[in-house]
């Protein structure tokens, strides 16, 4: 079992990754056609919303202490699969 403080960092190493990501997204957005900036456009704003939600459980379980760490981590589990399993949408759509 990985401890808090290493857990957290594995998180925050995907999310800078995924971060990157989403930004490459966004340049692409900017330079596609009136019909996929719409497509990007949407699959933009579930990944921000998606990233913004992971970046506020990060900060969640920066402040858990003791064994509530645990407790938090198991959303943020589905916070991060939710993020990942998003990521993994766009990226297989617009290639």
């Amino acid at each position: 079992m990985n401890t808090k403080d290493e857990y957290i960092d594995s998180l925050a190493s995907e999310l800078k990754e995924w971060g990157a990501q989403i930004d490459l997204f966004e340049v692409k957005a900017e330079n596609a056609k009136a019909f996929a900036k719409l497509r990007y456009a949407g699959e933009l704003n579930a990944l921000h919303t998606q990233q913004h939600l992971a970046v506020a459980k990060m900060k969640e379980l920066e402040e858990s202490s003791g064994d509530a760490w645990e407790t938090v981590k198991v959303t943020a589990d589905v916070v991060w699969n939710d993020l990942r399993t998003g990521l993994a949408t766009a990226v297989a759509s617009f290639k």
